[in-house]
């Protein structure tokens, strides 16, 4: 905290509050934030005027059109998702299976771009949703593949708390399935996020052959049993595999 500028940390910890609230009065986010009411009274003036949040009629505060736009900016120039959309549409296609592309953010993996399922029995899933880097196929699968360093410094510092059934909180048992994963170039998880569902997940590299997302093929598990996981696996790895070598991988 010592190298950080306070004001911008106390800003941040405002704008947060709007991850889980749509609009908030003055005095709601000094009750939320727990920051003095003249600091927040002050700090909201700023953001109101560069256009971080805007006020509606009843004088509560929302988010600004200008996060909109950079989020815009932000889609536009990841290269890896330009890159990876015709091919998750041509796996989505062969497989009938919803799609998923993620990539890490911190401690979680985020959604960065979705295609659906051509059946009318799916999931809910949509771009923005973070999910822990342990839990789900294609959250997992990003940190099976990081360094062992980065791997145990993540373990000592995360709970492993249950989402699903399915979910793994035992962290030797967790370290087994990474360290398989990491050799079979693939990972599946079954309720880990969601009761009833599975999905499969590959990793995807870039030129420096570190690993910057997850690609997975998910949906109810009745549809991912047995004698269909074979394919599902072999589609998704060389998918995943088409994309990195796309973003300049060499070792695949």
């Amino acid at each position: 905290m010592q190298n950080k500028n306070k004001t911008v940390v106390k800003s941040m910890k405002l704008l947060d509050l709007f991850r889980t609230h749509n609009k908030l009065s003055l005095n709601e986010m000094v009750e939320l934030s727990g920051i003095p009411k003249t600091s927040v009274h002050r700090m909201i003036g700023s953001l109101e005027e560069m256009g971080f949040l805007g006020k509606d009629q009843e004088g509560k505060y929302t988010l600004g059109m200008l996060f909109l736009e950079f989020g815009q900016l932000v889609a536009d120039r990841l290269d890896i998702r330009q890159i990876a959309h015709p091919v998750m549409k041509e796996l989505r296609d062969k497989v009938g299976e919803a799609v998923n592309l993620t990539m890490r953010d911190h401690h979680d993996a985020i959604y960065i771009e979705k295609l659906d399922t051509i059946h009318p029995v799916r999931l809910f899933t949509k771009v923005g949703r973070r999910s822990p880097l342990y839990a789900g196929a294609c959250s997992r699968i990003i940190l099976a593949n990081l360094s062992d360093v980065e791997i145990d410094e993540y373990l000592n510092m995360t709970k492993l708390s249950p989402y699903g059934t399915g979910t793994i909180t035992d962290k030797e048992q967790l370290r087994l399935i990474l360290r398989q994963s990491r050799l079979d170039g693939y990972t599946v998880s079954y309720s880990e996020l969601e009761n009833q569902t599975s999905s499969v997940a590959a990793p995807i590299f870039d030129h420096t052959g570190h690993v910057v997302g997850g690609l997975s093929i998910a949906g109810p598990d009745i549809r991912f049993q047995k004698e269909q996981l074979p394919m599902l696996i072999e589609e998704v790895k060389q998918a995943a595999a088409h994309i990195s070598r796309s973003l300049g991988a060499r070792h695949l």
